[in-house]
């Protein structure tokens, strides 16, 4: 039986931007991130109007056919840091493999901050207030 060769069709090239947005939507979609931090020259870049909301905080390096991504997050408080790292990682490389095809190497997770905030009053309390 003769082998058939299919003709090469070309090369996809996935832009790093591409895996910053997939890893940024990963990322906030994880229980106890609160937002995506972002670094000084992320910062800056954002300011200049150079970065979107969702790859904010995230950083890959894109190679051939393999990726390592940093992201920066801001975690609420009351949240167990470690466990909350490990699922970003997780999702992260998870959501980045499927929709590319690129073997993530590393997930870093730095955290920028802890998130306090405070709860808002309940309804009735906010009754009693304005009747007094």
């Amino acid at each position: 039986m003769d082998e058939i060769k299919m003709p090469e069709t070309g090369n996809v090239k996935i832009s790093d931007d591409v895996v910053q947005i997939i890893a940024g939507i990963a990322a906030g979609e994880v229980d106890g991130v609160q937002a995506m931090g972002s670094s000084f020259s992320g910062g800056i870049a954002e300011l200049l109007g150079g970065k979107k909301p969702v790859s904010r905080g995230v950083k890959v390096d894109v190679q051939e056919n393999t990726a390592a991504i940093d992201i920066h997050v801001v975690v609420r408080y009351g949240v167990r840091i470690p466990d909350v790292a490990w699922s970003i990682q997780e999702k992260v490389k998870e959501a980045v493999e499927t929709m590319t095809g690129l073997e993530v190497l590393r997930v870093n997770i730095h955290i920028d901050g802890i998130s306090i905030e405070k709860e808002a009053p309940a309804a009735e309390e906010v009754a009693e207030e304005t009747e007094e």
